[in-house]
């Protein structure tokens, strides 16, 4: 079972982004002690005094000093609100400081209006697909020198290792991102914490338009990955806990509560109660938003979601009361390694 590891940097009760990202360090290094197969960073803005993982290539620089062998990646660059250049220059850079373990994650999405405005966004695209396709060809071609000769582009130049280029990946919750994985030949990772009840039809849909292609050497067939909020705990008592924490931050943010992540006893007050542990073994047509369980659980229901899915890799993202929490879960994940 192949796991990998996304982190948001959040900031924790009391402190500050710095604190936030000492402990994505920490968690990056751990990560690669037990044996996961890549460490991602999230991309968000306007909401900093929570999540401070607001730039993925800055912070890639910096986990690529204080780790050696895990792959590292963005979960993911938002395309929408950047030049194509300037992503691949930053990648080719990222890619130079830690050769050949470099995965660039392409998504897209939307922030408040007033963060896209700082941004100078767009917001209304004449066709928001065709712009995100063209745009992740735009990088590829600028980070692998593909543009042909007598092309505008073709003497530009991006920093490089000289060892394998940078993976990419595209990201998305829909069936349309999905698509355009397929038919640009690219490797795809379902985000299931957001849509969850879409990753059925998204993958298929991404495995039924998949078309090999020049922008991504080797990959000659559908490669595949589902994104879950998943968090292990000691007893499966302990993980119906750590539940409430993930579904009562849901019911905030839904309702535009941006604020920090409940407690779990908050959690379990907002919920009306302790919601029970993900069962082990899913109802046939149900894709729980947040999984939580001792690893053997866990184990049961990740096999559950590659089967039905047919996808290559697990990505951990998870919404904990602490730090602490988070560290301990990704220890207890490592056994399923």
């Amino acid at each position: 079972m192949k796991l990998s590891v996304v982190d948001l940097s959040p900031v924790p009760r009391g402190g500050t982004a710095t604190d936030a990202y000492a402990n994505t360090v920490e968690a990056a290094q751990q990560a690669e002690q037990l044996g996961f197969e890549r460490f991602w960073v999230a991309e968000h803005h306007g909401r900093a005094d929570r999540l401070a993982g607001t730039t993925p290539e800055v912070l890639l620089g910096h986990l690529a000093a204080h780790t050696d062998t895990i792959r590292l990646g963005s979960g993911a660059v938002l395309l929408n609100h950047y030049s194509p250049f300037k992503v691949a220059e930053q990648f080719g850079a990222i890619d130079a400081l830690a050769p050949g373990r470099v995965d660039i994650g392409l998504g897209r999405a939307n922030g408040s209006p007033a963060a896209d405005r700082a941004l100078g966004t767009e917001r209304h695209v004449e066709n928001p697909d065709s712009d995100h396709r063209e745009k992740i060809e735009a990088v590829l071609n600028h980070l692998y020198d593909d543009y042909p000769a007598g092309h505008a582009y073709a003497d530009l130049q991006v920093p490089r290792s000289g060892a394998r280029p940078p993976e990419p990946w595209v990201l998305g919750s829909s069936t349309a991102s999905a698509t355009i994985a397929g038919e640009l030949g690219l490797p795809f990772c379902f985000a299931s914490f957001i849509r969850p009840q879409w990753a059925p039809d998204a993958l298929d849909a991404y495995r039924e338009n998949f078309e090999p292609s020049s922008l991504a050497a080797g990959v000659d067939s559908p490669r595949s990955m589902v994104a879950v909020n998943a968090v292990a705990a000691d007893t499966n008592e302990d993980a119906a806990r750590l539940r409430a924490v993930s579904m009562a931050a849901r019911k905030r943010l839904r309702r535009g509560d941006l604020t920090t992540t409940p407690t779990v006893p908050d959690a379990i007050d907002e919920l009306g109660g302790l919601p029970d542990p993900t069962p082990e073994t899913l109802p046939e047509g149900e894709w729980p938003r947040a999984l939580a369980g001792t690893p053997d659980r866990l184990e049961s229901v990740f096999s559950q979601l590659e089967e039905r899915l047919g996808v290559e890799e697990i990505m951990i993202q998870h919404t904990v009361p602490d730090h602490e929490t988070g560290m301990r879960s990704h220890e207890l994940l490592a056994d399923l390694l």
